[in-house]
């Protein structure tokens, strides 16, 4: 596909529109994916976390009280609302672009199915975290909702290792770095900076942090940071 090509996207709220892609070319630098890296790797490491507290509750290691119950149905909710506009945004904004630009060099069909799979388990979920709430996070209510939530890290892991090892060399070679920045800014529209912002800067390495400060305007690191602070002290209150 050359410059000026046009493919139809559907960005998250918006109707389909069309957009300009230009074709990455030899030699052009590529795309820095550290961005959707970080969001994978945040999805994986918080539904592990939730489990894990979950299943303390279940096993009656921990106890729950009413106002823990509140916060950790209201985590579940946002981490559910999160992992479904990842989703979404690869189906409705990333695909279309890979398709227009790497052509018939890879079927998406396999991660499109297990994206439209992952709906009704998050819808379930929430209905999960619904009764927790309800039920003041007893053992009864708290056992089912750290199953559901095991068996979505199970498949989590799965699935993204699959995606980062077929897409990301697909993204590479042939999106532009235009194309992308366009594809993370619709990512980042659809999203609750409040939440993915803190939980994405918590799974950064150090040397990932050095290279957030050094490219990102210092107004940003400023607003992540009173962000972060805000945060903490909700995962506080879930987590302990």
């Amino acid at each position: 596909m050359g410059p000026g090509n046009v493919a139809a996207v559907n960005t998250p709220r918006q109707p389909t529109r069309l957009v300009t892609l230009t074709a990455r070319r030899p030699g052009d630098p590529e795309p820095d994916l550290l961005g959707i890296s970080l969001a994978h790797r945040a999805m994986v490491t918080d539904v592990g976390r939730i489990a894990a507290l979950t299943s303390a509750f279940a096993d009656g290691k921990l106890a729950c009280t009413p106002r823990r119950a509140r916060a950790v149905t209201r985590y579940v909710n946002l981490l559910c609302d999160s992992i479904h506009h990842h989703h979404m945004t690869e189906d409705q904004v990333l695909w279309p672009v890979i398709e227009a630009t790497a052509g018939g060099s890879i079927d998406l069909t396999e991660l499109t199915e297990d994206h439209a799979a992952l709906d009704p388990r998050l819808d379930r979920l929430r209905a999960l975290a619904a009764g927790f709430r309800l039920n003041v996070g007893d053992r009864d209510s708290a056992a089912p909702l750290a199953a559901a939530l095991t068996e979505l890290h199970t498949l989590l892991h799965e699935h993204i290792a699959d995606e980062e090892r077929e897409i990301f060399p697909v993204i590479r070679q042939y999106v532009s770095v235009d194309d992308w920045a366009a594809v993370e800014k619709a990512a980042q529209r659809g999203g609750r900076m409040s939440f993915d912002g803190p939980r994405t800067v918590a799974v950064m390495t150090e040397h990932e942090r050095v290279v957030l400060s050094e490219t990102t305007s210092p107004i940003l690191l400023g607003l992540i940071t009173l962000l972060s602070v805000r945060h903490r002290r909700f995962d506080r209150r879930v987590f302990g």
